[in-house]
């Protein structure tokens, strides 16, 4: 739970972070900056440390290192994102100056986004900040989408609702990926008709549609909020190539990615 934390002024006052770096100065410097900021901090030294703690300490968010002895980063990303108790958990990896390579690999795996190494305290805040506003919005979305939805859309019953829920979330975890429906509604222990039926009762669009509008909402808000470049957050919701991702936003919204961006940012 975050419970305490705000936010909107910058403050991280009560966020639970969990810091899992091998290398014991940078472990140091994070704990003595975030503790300052009144964070409760969890250190651990390697991938396999790090997703134990998180299992059972549930963090509000992690930081992490992508190269690291036993378990590197990624592992450990795949893992987590693989395990339902933590996959909501918002983890920003942590990568030296000039290894993009690095980053790009992260944000496929599953991170929101990186911060460089060494470190620019005033950007680790700035970024918990911004990742942690995501994630309590999109809480309070999965919490009233459903009601708001069964208050102004006629038809759906309970199983359609428990349906949308449960599908709802498989998408939300993987942005990036676009599922197979057949296999997206067996795993949620229907067919794909009548997973499409429940989309259309819950939210009045197509599995497919709602997947879409999801993508453009969150690539509204990493272009917004963050400093990731089109590429990657092109990458990072499933799109092929940075002209694909730019032609399907200026479709939804009406104008390009650069829009929300300052002017020396280029789109293509």
């Amino acid at each position: 739970m975050t419970t305490g934390i705000h936010t909107g002024d910058g403050h991280l006052h009560g966020l639970r972070v969990l810091i899992v770096d091998d290398n014991r100065e940078d472990r140091m410097l994070l704990m003595d900056f975030l503790s300052q900021q009144r964070c409760r901090v969890y250190l651990a030294s390697d991938g396999r440390d790090g997703y134990g703690k998180a299992q059972a300490v549930l963090p509000d968010l992690i930081l992490m290192d992508i190269t690291m002895p036993v378990c590197d980063g990624l592992t450990a990303c795949h893992l987590l994102k693989a395990d339902p108790a933590t996959r909501a958990i918002p983890l920003i990896f942590l990568s030296a100056a000039g290894m993009p390579h690095e980053r790009v690999a992260g944000l496929a795996a599953g991170a929101v986004d990186y911060v460089t190494k060494p470190f620019n305290f005033e950007e680790v805040r700035l970024r918990l900040g911004i990742h942690l506003r995501g994630k309590l919005v999109r809480q309070t979305a999965d919490e009233t989408e459903v009601e708001v939805a069964l208050g102004t859309r006629s038809g759906a019953n309970t199983l359609d609702v428990a349906l949308f829920r449960a599908a709802r979330k498989l998408l939300l975890i993987r942005l990036d990926d676009t599922p197979v429906l057949v296999r997206l509604a067996r795993a949620v222990g229907t067919n794909a008709h009548r997973l499409n039926l429940a989309f259309r009762r819950c939210v009045g669009m197509t599995v497919f549609d709602f997947l879409r509008e999801e993508r453009m909402k969150e690539a509204r808000r990493l272009l917004s909020e963050t400093a990731l470049d089109v590429q990657t957050i092109a990458s990072s919701l499933g799109y092929g190539t940075r002209s694909n991702f730019s032609t399907a936003f200026r479709k939804h919204f009406g104008f390009a990615p650069r829009a929300l961006r300052q002017p020396k940012d280029e789109d293509a």
